[in-house]
């Protein structure tokens, strides 16, 4: 098992925060994982991407590989224009359609296109967008098991106790929504 994991939108999106969890999770689960951040001076606004890579073997280098990607996060239209390339052919582009009107080029990838900021308005609070995104994509690519990540999000906001109720419902919502068939009309 290798997956090469994109997260990418704007700072304050939970870009790090998602990618995080998923590295954590894995390495919990026994997997090999490699984490890299990229993101400039102005996090709150300014761009923020980060690799995540998963595998049970070795990892070669933790660098993104344009054409070895094989699923790309994107929460808005920048991200969208720049990772979209980096996907292997029959990759998974899991796009947040609340914030991307612009149409995927490519006809040889998967797309999951998610309401996200619509999903997480319904909860109660529109900083779900990212836990959401989480659940879609652990629930299509089932690299780790959502019941490993659950046990994780207790771990992860461990010291902000009262939003794990909330954070595990976000992201169950993000695997409901995928198990039910959603994401797949642009």
């Amino acid at each position: 098992m290798y997956e090469q994991i994109v997260f990418s939108g704007f700072g304050g999106q939970g870009i790090q925060s998602m990618s995080k969890m998923l590295a954590r999770c894995a390495m919990a689960a026994g997997l090999q994982v490699s984490w890299m951040p990229a993101y400039g001076g102005a996090m709150r606004g300014g761009t923020s991407n980060v690799t995540v890579i998963v595998s049970d073997g070795e990892i070669a280098s933790p660098m993104p590989c344009a054409g070895e990607v094989t699923a790309a996060v994107v929460m808005n239209n920048p991200s969208l224009v720049k990772f979209e390339s980096y996907l292997r052919p029959g990759g998974l582009l899991l796009l947040n359609r609340s914030l991307i009107d612009l149409r995927p080029v490519r006809g040889d990838v998967e797309v999951l296109a998610v309401p996200a900021n619509e999903m997480a308005e319904e909860l109660g609070n529109a900083r779900a967008t990212n836990m959401i995104m989480l659940g879609c994509l652990l629930a299509r690519t089932g690299m780790v098991l959502p019941s490993v990540m659950e046990g994780m999000i207790g771990e992860f906001f461990a010291a902000k106790e009262k939003l794990i109720p909330f954070n595990r419902e976000a992201f169950g919502l993000g695997v409901r929504f995928v198990k039910e068939g959603g994401g797949h009309d642009l």
